[in-house]
C-alpha cells in the first residue's frame, strides 16, 4: 500500500459569533428591543488566516501551538467536518471539500475529546467501526483481537467503556480509529492529560503504525511530544504558519540557541547594552513585564545566546559594574518552546 500525502492552499476559516447573551436576550424573550436601539452585531473570528502546507507521504506531521491558534480548526477541514470560508484542501488527489467519501474512506480520525458509544463494549466499539467500512465478520473480529491487545485492553475487552479511564478511553479512541487500517491518520492533541507511562506507550504504537507506511498528522502543544515524534512541525499562532522544519532545524534557527531570562532591579539604560556586548550573546530582548515583580525598579529580559551556564558569571560581574542587582536567572536549551517564544514573545502555554 503506497503512502499519501496532505496539501492546503491558503486555508481561511471566519467563523461568526452570535452576539453576547446579554444583548440577545430581550429579543430571546420575545421581548422587542426599545426604539432607538440596535442590537449588538455578530463578531467574525478569524480561525485560519492563510494557511498552506504540505504534509509528505509518509511522515509523522506536527502542528504545534498554543490552544486556539488554529490547529484543531485545520483538522476539521481535512476531515472534512470543517468547511473553509476559502481555500483548498487535499488528501492525496481527493479534494476534501469535493470528494467527501472518497476522503472518509482513507483516513481515520482521533477527536481531541474521546466521543465512544458509552453503551457498548470495548470490543463491540471496534468491530461496529469495521462494519461501518465494510469489512467481513471474521476480518473485524480478528483486527479487534489484535488492537485490544496492543493498546493493552484484552481485560476489558467485554466491559463497557463508560467505565474506563481517561488513558483507557484515549486508547480506545485510537484503536478505533485504526480499525479500517486508514492511509492517514489524524490525532487531535493525542496524548493531552495522561499519565507518562500511557502517553509512552501511545508514541510507540504511532511510530510503529507509521512505520507501515501511513501518514500522520498531529496536533499538540507539547514540546515534548512534537520533538519525539514528528519527521517535520509547523508551528501555528493565530491561524497562521510561523515556522515549519524539521525540529532539529527550527532549533537551530533560534538565534543563539540558548534563551537566558534574567529579572533585576536598579539596572541603568546601558546595562542592557552592555548585557548585547558579551560574547557569546545574540540578541537582547526586554520583556514586557518581569515575572512576579512587584516594585517599579524590577525589569526582566531574555537574552539569546550560543551557550547557557558558562554566561552566569559574566552576567553577574557586569550587574555589580553597573550597579543591577539580580533577582533570577532561568535557563532554557534550544527548544521548540523557545522558538515560539522568540516568534511570539510568549509562551506556548499561554
Amino acid at each position: 500500500m503506497s503512502s499519501i500525502g496532505i496539501r492546503t492552499e491558503n486555508l481561511r476559516k471566519i467563523f461568526t459569533t452570535a452576539p453576547p447573551v446579554a444583548a440577545a436576550r430581550g429579543t430571546a424573550l420575545g421581548i422587542m428591543p426599545t426604539r432607538g436601539r440596535t442590537s449588538t452585531p455578530a463578531q467574525d473570528v478569524v480561525a485560519l488566516d492563510g494557511i498552506s502546507l504540505e504534509v509528505r507521504p509518509g511522515e509523522i506531521f506536527g502542528l504545534l501551538g498554543p490552544n486556539g491558534a488554529g490547529k484543531s480548526t485545520t483538522l476539521g477541514v481535512l476531515t472534512t467536518r470543517v468547511r473553509p470560508t476559502s481555500g483548498r484542501a487535499f488528501i492525496g488527489d481527493h479534494d476534501v471539500m469535493r470528494d467527501v467519501v472518497s476522503v472518509k474512506k482513507i483516513i481515520g480520525v482521533v477527536p481531541q475529546r474521546p466521543n465512544l458509544d458509552f453503551g457498548l463494549t470495548a470490543r463491540e466499539i471496534l468491530t461496529y467501526h469495521g462494519a461501518y467500512f465494510g469489512m467481513p465478520a471474521a476480518d473485524r473480529q480478528r483486527v479487534a483481537q489484535e488492537l485490544l491487545e496492543r493498546f493493552r485492553l484484552t481485560d476489558r475487552a467485554e466491559q463497557l467503556v463508560i467505565g474506563f479511564s481517561d488513558g483507557m478511553l484515549q486508547r480506545m479512541s485510537i484503536a478505533r480509529a485504526m480499525v479500517h487500517d486508514p492511509r492517514v491518520l489524524f490525532l487531535d492533541e493525542p496524548s493531552a492529560g495522561l499519565d507518562p507511562q500511557t502517553r509512552l506507550l501511545l508514541w510507540e504504537i504511532i511510530r510503529e503504525y507509521n512505520a507501515g507506511g501511513r501518514t500522520i498528522l498531529l496536533t499538540t502543544h507539547n514540546m515534548e511530544e512534537a520533538d519525539a515524534l514528528c519527521h517535520r512541525v509547523a508551528i501555528v499562532d493565530h491561524g497562521r504558519i510561523i515556522a515549519l522544519g524539521t525540529p532539529d532545524e527550527l532549533k537551530r534557527s533560534i538565534p543563539g540557541g540558548y534563551l537566558v531570562r534574567l529579572r533585576y532591579e536598579n539596572g541603568s539604560p546601558g546595562f542592557l547594552e552592555a548585557l548585547a556586548r558579551l560574547p557569546g550573546v545574540t540578541q537582547v530582548r526586554p520583556t514586557a513585564e518581569a515575572p512576579g515583580g512587584t516594585g517599579p525598579a524590577e525589569s526582566s529580559v531574555d537574552l539569546y545566546a550560543d551557550r547557557g551556564g558558562p554566561l552566569i558569571a559574566p552576567i553577574v560581574n557586569l550587574a555589580i559594574q553597573q550597579g543591577a542587582g539580580i533577582l533570577d536567572v532561568h535557563i532554557s536549551a534550544p527548544s521548540l518552546e523557545n522558538l515560539f517564544l522568540h516568534h511570539t514573545g510568549r509562551s506556548l502555554r499561554e
